[in-house]
């Protein structure tokens, strides 16, 4: 059955493009049409950037409480239709059915849950300290905000961005991937639902060459928050130059997972079944394994067994196989480097070029072991996302930090051992946004984001309202009037 989704959430209302140009979504675990959408025009980002703007004075007056109150409405809706989303996004990007309710669909109520958490004690308007009791710091919302999110985890990143946008008193245009826009079709049928007044939530698909870069040029759009490759990233950064608005990136990574010849057993297991979920295309997945020495051989040997157990199935199937990668171009860009890894003298322990056995239709690919890998290896440098592990050997805590930060990359790095001293000491020794330590989650609230290439997002929590904020310093307040 042919979903055709073709209009745009615009102020309020679902509406017809106004210059047709229809798009083919593919369902990645059969090659075939899965739906029909429009990809939009200048005309229709226009359309949509107008109806936030006339909504912003209103809404960003509204009492914090309010807003308060309607993403709770929101996290309601989110719940009760998880179903429906699950569905959604299984289809179009090919995270299997009970991983996209469980983690896909999950990531969303988590971030939206927190940011409910974050916003109850959040204080739009501050002392600026003791020493100036007539001072105040002013937060407020920056204005109309362009919003473009990923098809790897939509969810995730739409509730990382509309959900503080609105609660920060900003309105904003939604650009999903044109790849996975159904997800994101749903969620503007949820935040219609809840009651955010019209203009403060609006949806325009389209492409990155098109919406994209009217987005990241229109005067009025005070700031663009993207997710995606770093390649975009930059493009965009140049688009928006001319306005000087806000650029806010969340960019790609090539996560190092240091396991120390003293970590705990399932270290080596834990970081292969990461680095393969959701067949890999994750921005934090640990792709690089960096193994000391005594305990290197063993390793390379767990991750040949964990590799081969990976069951690569149809997403449409219930299990906890891991699905196919989203698209054609995807599946060549990934076997274009499993053969670079090849070429370039790197050790192939497991899976390797092609689909997996009894999969000829899908854009399913092997899971992937590398051994013996150089750093300066292009397998090592460059991010596949695909289900591709690189192992690289290393003797000292000194030749693993460098290892590690020897990379354009700075998104999450990770590191197993069991001496507490020296966890904390490499932690804070690595370039990323964020260290993770013995397979435990940064806890919620936490902000996500990275350095360098990875772009400088800090999205989640506290962090995550402020992105969406100004700092106004005000000097004589009359404290009589609180």
């Amino acid at each position: 059955m042919m979903i055709e989704k073709k209009q745009f959430y615009i102020d309020g209302k679902w509406v017809d493009p106004q210059v047709s140009h229809d798009f083919d979504v593919i369902d990645p675990s059969t090659e075939e049409r899965c739906a029909v959408i429009s990809l939009g025009s200048d005309a229709d980002c226009d359309l949509a950037v107008a109806a936030a703007k006339r909504a912003f004075d209103s809404w960003s007056q509204t009492p914090p409480a309010e807003r308060l109150a309607l993403v709770e409405k929101l996290l309601e809706i989110y719940r009760r239709r998880a179903d429906e989303m699950a569905a959604a996004i299984s289809l179009e990007m090919g995270a299997p059915i009970d991983m996209a309710l469980q983690s896909q669909v999950g990531s969303g109520t988590y971030h939206i849950t927190n940011f409910i958490n974050a916003f109850k004690d959040f204080k739009f308007l501050r002392p600026l300290g003791d020493h100036a009791p007539n001072d105040r710091i002013s937060m407020e919302p920056i204005g109309v905000v362009g919003l473009i999110t990923p098809w790897n985890w939509p969810m995730n990143q739409v509730t990382l961005k509309v959900v503080p946008a609105a609660l920060a008193g900003c309105t904003m245009v939604l650009k999903p991937s044109e790849i996975a826009p159904l997800s994101s079709l749903l969620f503007a049928e949820y935040m219609h639902e809840a009651g955010f007044p019209a203009g403060v939530f609006n949806l325009v698909n389209g492409d990155g060459p098109g919406v994209g870069t009217r987005l990241a040029t229109h005067p009025d759009v005070e700031m663009i928050s993207f997710t995606g490759s770093t390649r975009a990233g930059k493009l965009i950064s140049k688009n928006a130059a001319e306005t000087l608005k806000r650029v806010v990136l969340e960019l790609g990574g090539k996560g190092a997972n240091i396991i120390f010849e003293d970590a705990d057993e399932n270290a080596v297991k834990r970081g292969v079944i990461h680095c393969f979920n959701n067949s890999g295309q994750s921005c934090n997945a640990p792709t690089r394994m960096l193994v000391q020495k005594p305990i290197y051989d063993q390793a390379v040997e767990t991750a040949r067994e964990i590799a081969e157990k990976t069951v690569v199935a149809s997403a449409h199937e219930h299990g906890k196989h891991i699905g196919p990668v989203v698209s054609q171009i995807q599946f060549d860009k990934i076997q274009g480097l499993i053969q670079k890894g090849i070429d370039e003298g790197a050790r192939l322990v497991a899976g390797g070029l092609g689909r997996p056995a009894g999969l000829n239709r899908g854009y399913y690919v092997r899971p992937t072991v590398f051994a013996d890998v150089r750093n300066d290896m292009t397998i090592a440098q460059e991010e596949i996302f695909g289900p591709v592990l690189s192992i690289i050997p290393f003797e000292t805590e000194e030749e693993a930090i460098a290892i590690a930060n020897d990379t354009v990359y700075g998104l999450t790095n990770y590191v197993q051992t069991q001496d507490g001293a020296k966890r904390n000491r490499v932690a804070l020794r690595l370039k990323s946004g964020m260290v993770e330590t013995n397979g435990k989650p940064r806890a919620p609230g936490s902000p996500f984001g990275g350095v360098k290439m990875s772009g400088r997002a800090r999205e989640g929590g506290v962090w995550g309202l402020e992105e969406f904020l100004e700092a106004k310093a005000i000097s004589g307040w009359d404290n009589s009037n609180g």
